[in-house]
């Protein structure tokens, strides 16, 4: 009986740590919305329950490793788009993560952004927004580790 009742406190001590883990936090493969190529390693980082993301590494064919972010308008303005914060800002909310902003570093562009993270916590459903997240856009970034 002793037995059976470690099995059952390890399985609970397992699940509540299993949920704990779901996180955004990461290293993720960006998709392309509109082409589904692979464009970017984005690394998701958090501190003290705030999340971000950096690009490591550009995957597109066409990329080129030293490429700068001649579009942005902000500090990022001809910085190196490998090593770049594209995202900032962002808290758990409820089930969503959101509150703060991303970066489209093909365009310099600056929206807000909701992160959603699928039940698996294989997939993140990325909406970069103006306004309202209805008239938003979602790509859906692969989790890599």
């Amino acid at each position: 009986m002793k037995t059976l009742s470690r099995l059952i406190s390890l399985a609970a001590a397992l699940a509540a740590a299993s949920a704990f883990a779901q996180s955004p936090a990461g290293l993720w493969k960006t998709v392309d919305d509109k082409t589904g190529k692979e464009r970017a390693l984005v690394r998701i980082s958090e501190s003290g329950g705030v999340f971000s993301a950096k690009i490591e590494k550009l995957l597109a064919a066409d990329a080129k490793p030293d490429a700068k972010c001649d579009q942005c308008t902000d500090a990022r303005k001809d910085q190196p788009i490998v090593g770049m914060t594209i995202m900032r800002n962002v808290k758990k909310n409820d089930d969503i993560y959101d509150g703060g902003d991303i970066l489209d570093a093909n365009n310099g562009k600056v929206y807000r952004v909701r992160l959603t993270l699928a039940a698996d916590n294989k997939k993140l459903d990325v909406k970069g927004y103006i306004g309202t997240p209805l008239l938003g856009r979602t790509q859906s970034w692969q989790r890599v580790e």
